[in-house]
């Protein structure tokens, strides 16, 4: 995927298909007018955009996800983590946790994740 940073009007327009779909582009079109005050034009010139961009197909009228909200949010994170960190997780780790206390719970999940990590 070229891009995967979306603007705060892109995500919410990517919320709305990623919760719909697959939706014909008709209903993006009256979900958007509803949802965002958007006209038909504004709604199919964001659609190409997006789908240029790899997130969203537009097959004769149906518009479906090329890639899951979790797999966006994903290569979000792993691009913040590398940009911000050097890809250096635990440096990432590391400067959440010095702002925020992790509770019992997130301690638990995060051992989990390790877990499950060292087995795969």
């Amino acid at each position: 995927m070229e891009e995967t940073k979306l603007g705060v009007i892109e995500s919410r327009f990517a919320d709305l298909i990623w919760a719909n779909a697959p939706l014909s582009s008709g209903e993006l079109v009256r979900l958007c007018g509803e949802e965002l005050g958007w006209k038909k034009s504004t709604t199919y010139t964001v659609l190409k955009k997006l789908c240029c961009r790899g997130l969203f197909r537009n097959d004769a009228g149906t518009v479906t996800a090329a890639v899951s909200r979790e797999e966006f949010h994903a290569m979000q994170s792993q691009r913040f983590v590398e940009e911000t960190f050097q890809g250096s997780l635990p440096a990432f780790l590391a400067a959440f946790t010095s702002r925020k206390k992790l509770s019992e719970e997130e301690i638990r999940q995060l051992q989990a994740l390790i877990d499950r990590s060292r087995e795969g």
